[in-house]
């Protein structure tokens, strides 16, 4: 028997787009006590048919233009406006992917969780509060009467996921969907927050419906999979059938994109160090004393004593959880922030005292790519001219510019159209590609990634990934690579640094600390990968 019932479901999208439907003719059922997995990349329709389950399609340009939803036998697209309010908490409820945004920020917890409940049920007030206890505790919060008296801001990223998670089961749904629920977690809080989710919906009996890209998670977590692309339904099975015999080609790219956990096989390294960092410290201030104000001062000390070496030709690895200092000192290091304290050595010059007129010269041996490219591209500025700026600004005639912003987009395959656009002409992972070209067009001897693939789908961060080592082995770069993916660190860094707290607690050859971790920090990352007793045929 099944809990829900989608059958040909066809989602329009507005006029001009690319594609006439969003999701065409897509038939999926979740049973009771089940987790169904729906995998696809950005633009596939996974999360649009989610949202066509809980009535949240941003109408009327994107609406439910045939099918049926059914659930219990009564069909969700027809419904009126007042039943699907009734039906959201109580029958179906959501988990977002972010909960900062899906939370109300000058609300508390607990007056969030016992809004669930006065508009669902008839409960006294002592009552319901003793039931949004129970719910903190049972997705194991620490101090639910604290967390109770919180606003949103003050949680950690997996206490707001937990407190969402917590509202979603208030009223005891019968099916649980989870849009993406831990893409912006850390690995050791995703892992908590999948093992909860488990445990959730094993307690409940509840169908859940989880939306990802991530096939770890699939492995760690499905029941049965539906891929799906483009909009349409291109497979569906057993987790074990999906992940170790995919059937469909665009399956079998899925998977053979997901980077190994295993490291790819040493190279031969040069000893000489093309970049040293000594004893390096950063402490961030905030607060202190304010006229007519007594606020105190609070200091975050983000990076203590880092000490690391770059050789020549080499991917230096530096892997953490978020708040582990990793982007602050690569920040520093290509003097984005200054340090407080340390030495940055740059082919024997250090970077940290130089004023900015000093540091002109040098700007063009160490650049950067950023996590978010589209955030990092002036979006007033044509693609030629944003990678022509570094080069004009050191000297380069506008001729010379041209050729060179023309030949980089060749190197990182773009075509001769990309030169005259406007970034957001492109998808994410084109202007990740713009973001290199510009990083590579003053010809650096030290190229610093800031987790360059997190925000891309698997294919895409495959392609990214690729392009990289070959710019790597092309131009004779040195590169350090920021991320917390340690499948993505096996693949692409001959060396690894493991940072927690601000400071670097194991360093060595990646596949040395893959095959014996020395720190237990190391070992509760490594243990926490999703799907990492899962491989890829």
């Amino acid at each position: 028997m099944s809990l829900l019932e989608i059958r040909n479901l066809n989602i329009c999208l507005p006029e001009g787009s690319e594609r006439e439907r969003a999701v065409e003719a897509v038939d999926l059922d979740l049973a009771p006590n089940e987790i169904l997995c729906i995998v696809g990349e950005s633009g596939s329709g996974k999360s649009l048919t989610a949202r066509a389950v809980m009535g949240l399609l941003p109408k009327p340009h994107v609406r439910v233009v045939d099918g049926s939803i059914r659930m219990d036998g009564e069909d969700l697209v027809n419904v009126s406006d007042a039943r699907m309010r009734d039906i959201r908490g109580s029958a179906i409820s959501m988990i977002f992917q972010e909960p900062m945004t899906a939370l109300n920020p000058v609300m508390t917890i607990g007056d969030q969780i016992d809004e669930v409940f006065r508009f669902h049920v008839a409960m006294r007030r002592k009552e319901r509060r003793m039931r949004a206890l129970a719910l903190l505790d049972d997705v194991h919060l620490p101090d639910p009467e604290h967390i109770m008296r919180a606003y949103p801001h003050e949680l950690s990223g997996g206490q707001r996921q937990r407190a969402m998670i917590a509202m979603a089961l208030a009223l005891d749904p019968k099916i649980l969907i989870a849009d993406e629920p831990t893409t912006a977690l850390d690995v050791t809080t995703q892992a908590q927050i999948l093992k909860l989710i488990k445990e959730m919906q094993a307690a409940h009996n509840t169908g859940v419906l989880f939306i990802t890209h991530d096939f770890g998670v699939v492995a760690d977590i499905a029941d049965r999979v539906a891929v799906m692309q483009q909009g349409k339904l291109v497979e569906t099975g057993t987790a074990e059938e999906v992940l170790n015999n995919p059937q469909h080609p665009y399956t079998q790219t899925l998977i053979d994109a997901v980077p190994s956990l295993t490291p790819r096989p040493p190279r031969d390294q040069s000893e000489q160090p093309v970049l040293q960092v000594e004893g390096l410290t950063k402490v961030f201030r905030s607060g202190g004393s304010i006229i007519g104000l007594g606020a105190a001062e609070r200091t975050v000390t983000a990076a203590s004593d880092v000490t690391l070496e770059l050789r020549h030709g080499e991917t230096l690895g530096i892997v953490g959880e978020s708040g582990s200092g990793k982007s602050t000192v690569a920040r520093c290091i290509v003097r984005l922030i200054d340090a407080d304290n340390g030495k940055i050595m740059l082919n024997g010059t250090d970077l940290r005292p130089l004023g900015r007129a000093e540091m002109r010269p040098y700007r063009a041996s160490i650049q950067m790519i950023f996590q978010d490219p589209f955030a990092s591209l002036n979006p007033r500025t044509r693609v030629g001219k944003i990678i022509m700026q570094g080069p004009l600004l050191q000297g380069v005639s506008q001729t010379e510019a041209q050729d060179r912003a023309r030949e980089l987009l060749s190197i990182v395959g773009l075509d001769e159209r990309a030169y005259g656009r406007f970034p957001h002409e492109f998808s994410g992972g084109q202007r990740q590609r713009i973001g290199i070209a510009r990083a590579l067009a003053l010809n650096p001897d030290v190229l610093v990634a800031d987790e360059p693939v997190s925000a891309l789908d698997v294919s895409i961060q495959a392609q990214i990934l690729r392009l990289l080592d070959e710019i790597r082995e092309r131009m004779a770069l040195s590169m350090i690579f920021i991320t917390h993916d340690l499948r993505v660190a096996a693949q692409v860094c001959d060396r690894l640094a493991v940072m927690r707290y601000g400071e670097v607690v194991e360093t060595g050859p990646t596949a040395a600390i893959f095959a014996d971790p020395q720190a237990s920090y190391t070992k509760e990352l490594l243990a926490a990968v999703p799907g990492r007793t899962w491989r890829a045929a």
